[in-house]
């Protein structure tokens, strides 16, 4: 009787230490994913979006970005016309705006819009928004897959968003997170989202980012291009006033 409670002690032990390493493993591997996005001081680019339908007729829109630190971003159309001038702030403490040249002002858009698409992509805002992972998802290990670390990311309390889990893949040889599933409150996937990357001076740039819809059947494409890392941005660059300019 002793040996089997000895036993039965172990293998609970056993369990709650294999527990505890995966979720340190996952929290470590999550912040390294996050710094591959976020450890540059700042950044500028330009960004190519192709909209493409289910009858694969594609549309170009063109925009530049600019982001400072793990939490500043402002994004800006510079083609089309019609798509000219329309800007997308994202602020500290989950606070976002857009300005829409025709309405002639800004608009801060409130969390319970966040999951709505970004100006007809398949980029939400809660996707467009400059904050880490590790700050809006609790990661859980899974498993090690071909050259992946495979994460299980649910939002954390208070954190609202349409995903009931993000299926994270990522590189483990340079900790770049490649492979996205979302999956929505039903637990259904219904995006996923793929990214590429390539070496840009001391960092890892995300050069081509794939969005899917998969209800919808229609594709994003972010292709990034003249990026600029560490250039010293000024904080008076991601203000409202900046947006509507």
């Amino acid at each position: 009787m002793k040996m089997f409670q000895m036993s039965v002690l172990v293998s609970a032990l056993s369990l709650l230490i294999g527990f505890n390493a995966n979720a340190q493993d996952a929290n470590a591997i999550l912040k390294k994913a996050d710094d591959v996005l976020y450890s540059a001081k700042d950044q500028s680019s330009k960004i190519k979006i192709v909209l493409i339908d289910k009858q694969d007729r594609e549309k170009v829109r063109e925009a530049n970005i600019l982001q400072k630190g793990s939490d500043t971003r402002l994004f800006r159309f510079t083609s089309p016309a019609s798509q000219a001038g329309i800007a997308f702030l994202s602020l500290p403490n989950d606070v976002m705006y857009i300005y829409m040249p025709a309405f002639g002002k800004e608009r801060r858009i409130a969390s319970h819009v966040k999951n709505q698409s970004f100006a007809g992509t398949d980029f939400s805002y809660d996707d467009m928004e400059a904050k880490p992972f590790s700050e809006k998802y609790n990661p859980k290990f899974i498993k090690t897959e071909a050259n992946y670390y495979i994460l299980e990311l649910i939002p954390k309390s208070g954190i609202k968003t349409d995903n009931s889990k993000i299926i994270m893949k990522v590189n483990n040889s340079n900790y770049c997170p490649e492979i996205f599933e979302f999956y929505n409150k039903g637990n259904q996937k219904f995006k996923e989202a793929t990214y590429s990357f390539k070496k840009v001076g001391n960092y890892w740039a995300p050069i081509e980012i794939v969005m899917k819809n998969l209800k919808k059947n229609h594709t994003t494409k972010m292709i990034t291009s003249d990026i600029q890392y560490d250039i010293g941005l000024s904080d008076d660059e991601f203000t409202v006033r900046k947006l509507k300019q």
